[in-house]
């Protein structure tokens, strides 16, 4: 497979902030085949980056629970200025949770939240250009924000990441917008201010690729991970709602046949 195309404001790379990254790597790897290599502690925080088949898909680092966090994984977005994306993040009605720091020879970092509250990461290529593969087995698929906010939401990443949108539905009970159309789309926007609990804050979420949603269903349990919504069909393919054994939640989507 090539090298994902990853535009300016796409999706471009994950990570998974966990209490306990051994047992992570181990379910990981048992799930969707993951190898790892552990980077430089002085350079790179002991950063944990995760391959398949020998490409990169993902990182792993640790969560100390300083921050007052839980365990999560996180999508970052492709940007060419990455000081000039964090200061209309602030301009356009969101928030700087860490503003832009350098990662020796890797590229340039920030968090932010958007417009309706989901906290996202940014990322100026250096060195790290990103997965290098998805929507294959085991690698990530798709990425979609669930907001209250929807108008203000789909405003916000059109305004600082330039998204090109495309308006999927738009009826009374299933708002959903996309960074491009059909099979370009990249990311999604939904809204879901009818239906999530207040408990729950908006949120960007991960899907992963699997080659039978079943089977890591079964597996994810065995491994000591949760199913929040178990598999069901969509016109997007068998959808399951997971989370690992320390919480952290996650999504599988396999590929049906075409009706």
């Amino acid at each position: 497979m090539p090298k994902p195309d990853i535009t300016p404001g796409a999706p471009c790379w994950i990570d998974l902030m966990t209490s306990d990254p051994e047992k992570a790597k181990n379910f990981y790897t048992e799930l969707f085949g993951w190898t790892y290599e552990t980077g430089d502690e002085e350079k790179y925080g002991g950063y944990i980056m995760a391959f398949k088949n020998g490409q990169s898909v993902a990182g792993l680092m640790k969560n100390d629970g300083q921050s007052g966090y839980p365990d999560v994984w996180t999508t970052y977005l492709r940007v060419d200025d990455i000081d000039a994306t964090t200061q209309a993040a602030a301009n356009s009605g969101g928030q700087i949770f860490m503003p832009p720091m350098e990662v020796p020879e890797q590229g340039k970092m920030a968090m932010i939240g958007d417009a309706g509250g989901a906290a996202v990461g940014v990322w100026e290529f250096g060195g790290h250009t990103g997965f290098q593969l998805a929507a294959e087995p085991g690698s990530p698929a798709w990425h979609e924000i669930f907001t209250r906010d929807y108008p203000s939401t789909v405003k916000f990443y059109q305004d600082v990441f330039g998204w090109d949108t495309d308006v999927m539905s738009d009826t009374d009970e299933f708002k959903y917008t996309t960074l491009g159309a059909g099979e370009n789309a990249k990311a999604g926007i939904m809204d879901v201010s009818s239906f999530l609990p207040e408990s729950i804050p908006a949120h960007w979420r991960i899907y992963f690729a699997v080659e039978n949603a079943d089977a890591a269903i079964e597996k994810t349990t065995a491994l000591g991970g949760q199913v929040v919504q178990p598999a069901e069909d969509t016109p997007f393919g068998r959808v399951a709602t997971l989370t690992d054994p320390t919480g952290a939640m996650f999504l599988i989507v396999q590929e049906l046949p075409q009706q």
